[in-house]
């Protein structure tokens, strides 16, 4: 499917507006240290005219039909580009953990690594980074989400493929 960018956009969003709109898919998802699993995604992108996207992504478990039935977790931030074609992503989770993430672009794909990691006393995840690729593949939005915490070193968390709904 095509997709087009509105010209009135703030052109300083130009390398990830193209990620702007209301995304669904399935995804597959790794517990550090335990099982594998499905799940349904969605993620929205919106802007209001600013220098930044609004993001939010929810994960749902699953029936046999693949229908949502719980919510299996969710995050929200801020992408802003940079001049330099660079990208400052800031993320957080309901479980008391805020991410801050710098990355490249590249074409329509968008790559970030954590500068930041910030938790409550009473996170429930003792995260200490993470890695994220974005992209758009054959008009689909792609994404893969590495994680790092106190017991486990960087390895495959989450990743799905999502359709613009």
């Amino acid at each position: 499917m095509a997709f087009e960018i509105d010209a009135r956009i703030n052109p300083e969003l130009l390398g990830i507006a193209w990620m702007i709109g209301h995304w669904e898919g399935t995804g597959y998802g790794h517990h550090l240290g335990g099982e594998d699993y499905s799940y349904s995604v969605t993620v929205d992108f919106t802007e209001n005219g600013g220098n930044y996207l609004h993001y939010i992504m929810q994960l749902f478990e699953t029936d046999e039909e693949g229908r949502p039935v719980s919510s299996l977790g969710m995050e929200t931030g801020f992408w802003r580009r940079k001049a330099d074609a660079s990208v400052e992503v800031v993320i957080v989770h309901p479980e008391g953990i805020a991410e801050v993430y710098i990355g490249t672009i590249s074409g329509a794909k968008i790559e970030l690594t954590t500068d930041l990691v910030a938790r409550t006393v009473t996170a429930e995840v003792e995260e200490t980074g993470g890695h994220r690729l974005y992209g758009n593949v054959e008009s689909d939005l792609m994404f893969t989400y590495d994680r790092g915490t106190t017991d486990f070193e960087l390895q495959p968390y989450v990743w799905a493929r999502l359709a613009r709904a």
